[in-house]
């Protein structure tokens, strides 16, 4: 076992008073912070957190927002609530709601129905996604690039503080219907078994990291037997790192979920914990460096990746900065991702044509162990696709863009090209370069979600 595991660097001044304690929307007058705000400014956060979910903790609170740049500060535009979060019509109906002294069934109401209007499942997860076993659905579990399985244990479905932009927002809003979910470990492993060709399983969430550690070996542990030699690596992807470092430094089952970490990778695993960085402050405090330093001493690697966010992120220095950051800190940058096509999309989406011209700026900073870092990519229903520029071809202007991943593996690596749209904010509002009506993989696609629609008959 490394010495690192019982003996954290950071001084016992950095470490004291690390108790979790953690904020929702109806703890909102708890926050000292936000006492600075006006009382309309407040109010406007409240009737936002009645849809979307909120939850954030002492150490973001404390650590990471610079409260004299609120609300500009990026952090805290990461994490609380902005009136802009939801359109103007939606916001004014509940806040006449909420002025009006609407009971809480109004309110739930009110808040469902917003809801169903954001698209609480992009990319076909519900429709395309969930696959089978001995011809039963599996819920809590996702299937749709050859290789890699996601599993959602019931454990791991919140998170130590919440983003404003999750494409996941659904999975925290208390509809049982909207949620991915599953306790069934013998489930997980059984489809494993039954299916070689994945080499990669994905625990998400929410927030694996949020599990007591003995819970996330009941799901892991086994997969290191002989039966699941096919199985190469084990991803976990977590925020934990940003808004809890103290997960790996501090907590009372920390050196726990460090042993387990290193018997997975001794066991031959590829371990890789997905983590979110959004911004370069993330990985500044010395505790958020201890846990960096913990994780990398089991032998798990930690690869990086966040979306392109206004107001956030969307500048091309900040990018560079942390991917060198995070490159120095032994971390391997792996994506740059499009604004999903659901929830608080509006505010944060940033057109593609610009979304590229930050990645082309960023990525010309930073040296070549930084360039690992993949995108502007978007999570599709058809697959990952990557803007790999802009050109022009026969005097035509175009987007020229390839799957990362796809449904139809074949689809990989394909170039093709969609016509010039600098307002374009994802991949159903590009037409085809050249006068063609459709994109290479429309029809089989389309194939694809009429046979899924009969299976769900």
């Amino acid at each position: 076992m490394p010495q690192s595991l019982s003996q954290p660097r950071v001084s016992v001044s950095e470490v004291e008073g690390a108790r979790f304690q953690v904020y929702t929307e109806r703890q909102f007058d708890q926050i000292e912070a936000l006492q600075r705000l006006s009382a309309d400014a407040r109010f406007a956060m409240r009737v936002v957190a009645k849809v979307l979910p909120f939850r954030v903790n002492r150490y973001v609170i404390d650590e990471l927002i610079d409260w004299d740049r609120v609300p500009d500060d990026p952090v805290f535009q990461l994490s609380f609530p902005q009136p802009g979060m939801l359109r103007e019509a939606d916001f004014a109906r509940m806040a006449d709601a909420m002025r009006s002294g609407a009971d809480r069934k109004a309110i739930q109401a009110i808040a469902a129905d917003i809801r169903a209007g954001l698209n609480p499942h992009p990319a076909g997860q519900q429709q395309l996604n969930v696959p089978l076993l001995d011809g039963q659905p599996l819920p809590g579990m996702q299937h749709k690039y050859r290789e890699t399985v996601l599993f959602f244990p019931s454990q791991g479905q919140t998170c130590h503080s919440y983003c404003s932009f999750c494409f996941r927002w659904a999975q925290f809003v208390g509809d049982r219907e909207m949620r991915f979910a599953s306790n069934e470990a013998d489930s997980l492993h059984a489809y494993l078994a039954q299916h070689p060709e994945v080499s990669d399983l994905l625990v998400t969430g929410g927030d694996p990291m949020v599990m007591k550690t003995r819970h996330l070996a009941t799901y892991l542990e086994p997969l290191t037997d002989a039966r699941f030699e096919r199985l190469q690596t084990i991803r976990i992807g977590t925020k934990s790192l940003t808004f809890w470092p103290q997960r790996y430094v501090t907590d009372a089952d920390a050196d726990e979920l460090l042993r387990l970490l290193e018997r997975l990778v001794a066991a031959g695993k590829h371990v890789a914990l997905m983590a979110h960085y959004n911004h370069g402050r993330e990985l500044d405090t010395p505790i958020a460096r201890e846990a960096i330093r913990r994780v990398r001493d089991t032998g798990a690697v930690i690869r990086t990746q966040a979306p392109l966010l206004r107001r956030i992120n969307d500048d091309a220095d900040a990018w560079a900065d942390m991917w060198r950051t995070q490159a120095r800190l032994g971390m391997v940058p792996y994506y740059m991702f499009v604004e999903r096509d659901t929830g608080a999309r509006h505010y944060f989406e940033v057109p593609l044509a610009r979304a590229w011209q930050i990645y082309r700026d960023a990525i010309q900073q930073v040296s070549g162990v930084a360039r690992t870092a993949r995108g502007p990519s978007m999570s599709a229903t058809p697959g990952k696709v990557e803007v790999q520029g802009v050109a022009e071809v026969q005097g035509e202007k175009v987007f020229v863009l390839r799957f990362i991943q796809g449904r139809n593996p074949d689809w990989v690596q394909r170039p093709f090209f969609a016509r010039y749209d600098e307002s374009a904010t994802w991949l159903d509002q590009l037409r085809p370069a050249f006068g063609e009506q459709r994109f290479f993989f429309e029809d089989e696609f389309d194939a694809m979600c009429r046979t899924a629609s009969r299976g769900a008959d």
